[in-house]
């Protein structure tokens, strides 16, 4: 008899201990999804937001060439904009994944190059160099140089400036930071979280690695993760399972209770 008690006993605890696993993993599924759903949606919208600046800069673009002879390599490099702008709106409609938001912003970091390239032809002056966007703003386009720049309360690191944002960091002036919406505010990019990791990414993928790009950049904002706006989810789960956890220790307890009274 007392056999058969404790086989009962031990087949509930083995049920009740795979019930709570079982809505473990649900819980940690559906946080995960939202998770997800979250980036994809917030990524995207930056991406969209960046796609049509590009267009009207493009727009811009026409009245700067107005009026001027277009030669071969002029044309090579405008089409090469233009190309950029349909390749960036097809990559941003067939995004499924927040990872996928890289390519967008990849094919705008070329567009710009080239919409760069033609002004200098236009301009009559040298093509610019090839660099990294503007740390700041990468939709300023190529930086000129770098500069000696801090966040509040930050340590003072090289980044790339574009020529506007270099001239006012070295004048002593605040750049133009590009923000991104996190709840109800705008907050500098870098402080997004991780929804904006691959959009920022994307962006410096061809200069991974780069001496441009040591130190704050790949050691902290762009390929360091970005901090996490998903913190509250985290906490959100370590409650869950903290809540769990001392379930599963109270079934025990008080199968042990009962384990005790069948072998006293």
């Amino acid at each position: 008899m007392d056999l058969l008690v404790l086989l009962l006993v031990l087949g509930v605890l083995g049920g009740g201990v795979l019930l709570v696993s079982r809505h473990t993993a649900r819980q940690r599924a559906r946080a995960e999804q939202a998770e997800l759903e979250n980036q994809l949606t917030v990524s995207k919208r930056a991406a969209d937001e960046d796609v049509t600046k590009f267009g009207e800069e493009l727009q811009r673009l026409d009245t700067d060439v107005a009026g001027h002879r277009l030669n071969e390599p002029m044309q090579q490099d405008y089409q090469r904009a233009l190309d950029a702008y349909d390749d960036a709106k097809l990559s941003l409609d067939a995004v499924q994944r927040p990872d996928e938001i890289k390519h967008v912003t990849e094919i705008l970091e070329d567009g710009r190059y080239a919409i760069a390239c033609v002004k200098a032809r236009v301009a009559g002056g040298p093509l610019p160099a090839k660099r990294p966007p503007c740390f700041f703003n990468p939709a300023h386009g190529p930086s000129s140089q770098d500069v000696e720049w801090a966040p509040a309360g930050g340590v003072p690191r090289g980044v790339p400036a574009c020529p506007a944002d270099a001239e006012r960091v070295l004048a002593g002036a605040d750049p133009y930071i590009r923000t991104v919406q996190v709840g109800a505010q705008r907050v500098p990019y870098w402080e997004g979280g991780q929804a904006y990791a691959p959009w920022a990414q994307g962006y410096y993928s061809h200069w991974r690695g780069s001496d441009l790009l040591s130190g704050v950049l790949i050691g902290s904002f762009l390929f360091g993760g970005m901090g996490n706006v998903f913190g509250g989810v985290g906490e959100g789960l370590g409650d869950i399972g903290s809540g769990i956890g001392d379930g599963i220790g109270d079934i025990g307890s008080g199968f042990g209770d009962m384990l005790g009274d069948v072998f006293d």
